[in-house]
């Protein structure tokens, strides 16, 4: 009797978590974090362009409608993307029909657009706003 001697493959979650900055440098340095952890999750930089996007929306929202961001939380496996930032607001997310005449308040507009899912959840000491993508993996 012969036994394989090929690597058996399992369903592993890659994950990553990323404490911000209390400033406004915290978008991009969310963007470099997770843009690197895809890499390394062997994703391909064709793939992630709207997770990007997403993250710059999410991190800049908690910035600037929640207290501040503290933490990003990514976890991948299967094919689907989960993103989580939390802040230490209580004033939970909305969406809105941005006006023409804003230039801005178009970020949960963005990042329902972009994603499969979208939502969030209290928690103590604030509350996590995720979004979930599907990623085939490379």
């Amino acid at each position: 009797m012969t036994m394989s001697k090929m690597p058996q493959r399992t369903a592993r979650a890659e994950q990553l978590t990323v404490f911000l900055p209390a400033d406004v440098t915290a978008p991009a340095r969310a963007r470099h974090e997770v843009r690197s952890a895809l890499l390394r999750f062997g994703l391909t930089e064709r793939q992630f362009d709207d997770v990007l996007l997403a993250t710059s929306e999410l991190v800049t929202n908690a910035f600037e409608h929640g207290e501040r961001p503290q933490r990003l939380e990514l976890s991948y496996a299967g094919g689907l993307l989960k993103m989580r930032v939390h802040d230490t607001g209580s004033r939970l997310p909305e969406l809105r029909a941005p006006s023409p005449a804003e230039a801005r308040s178009r970020g949960l507009v963005l990042v329902q657009a972009l994603s499969e899912d979208w939502g969030f959840e209290r928690c103590p000491g604030g509350k996590f706003v995720w979004a979930v993508f599907r990623i085939p993996g490379a």
